[in-house]
This record gives structure tokens, sequence and C-alpha cells, in this order.
């Protein structure tokens, strides 16, 4: 395999290639029985208690605050909508005046 200096000396520091430059022979970890999977598994019931505890910690924004940020994604909607709407008719009518027959 060939590569430069500084990512065999980085390979080295993190013990991936022994002093020569060879890779280092390791061992791969023997994968865990399903048994023990099972354990790290939740219930529904608990699935759903962890759920309602990391909800509690959301910040919600107020009533005010919901009224805010949603007139102004209407409004930005609506000026979006128009300026895409306003690039149709111009871009149409170029193109229709482009391929008149007069």
């Amino acid at each position: 395999m060939a590569m430069n200096r500084e990512t065999k000396r980085m390979l080295q520091r993190q013990g991936q290639l022994d002093a020569e430059g060879n890779p280092r022979a390791q061992r791969r970890q023997a994968p865990q029985p399903a048994a023990a999977q099972r354990e790290k598994r939740l219930g529904p019931g608990e699935y759903a208690r962890e759920v309602r505890a990391e909800l509690r910690k959301v910040a919600w924004p107020t009533r005010p605050e919901v009224i805010n940020y949603s007139i102004i994604v209407f409004v930005a909607v609506v000026v979006l909508t128009a300026f895409v709407g306003f690039l149709d008719y111009g871009f149409g009518e170029f193109v229709l005046r482009l391929f008149d027959d007069k």
C-alpha cells in the first residue's frame, strides 16, 4: 500500500502500523449473543415513560411565539409564491413572444 510519510506516521501513532509500516493484526470482537442484545431492548411501557420524560425537558414555545412564527411563515410563503408566479408569467410571455409567427 503506497502512502506518504505523514499518513504512515499517523497510522503508527494510532497503532494500526508497526515500526516498519506493516499493518498490525487485530483481533475482532466476537458478536454478542442474542440474549445479551435482548437485555438492552426496552418494552413499550418503558419506552413511553422515557419519551414522556424527554418531552418534559423540551422548551416549548409560548402561544404568542407560535402565533408570531406562524405569521412569519405565512407571509414568507405568500411572498415566495407571488415571486415564482411572476417569474412563471414572465417566462411564459417571453416564450410565447419568442415563438410567435408574426
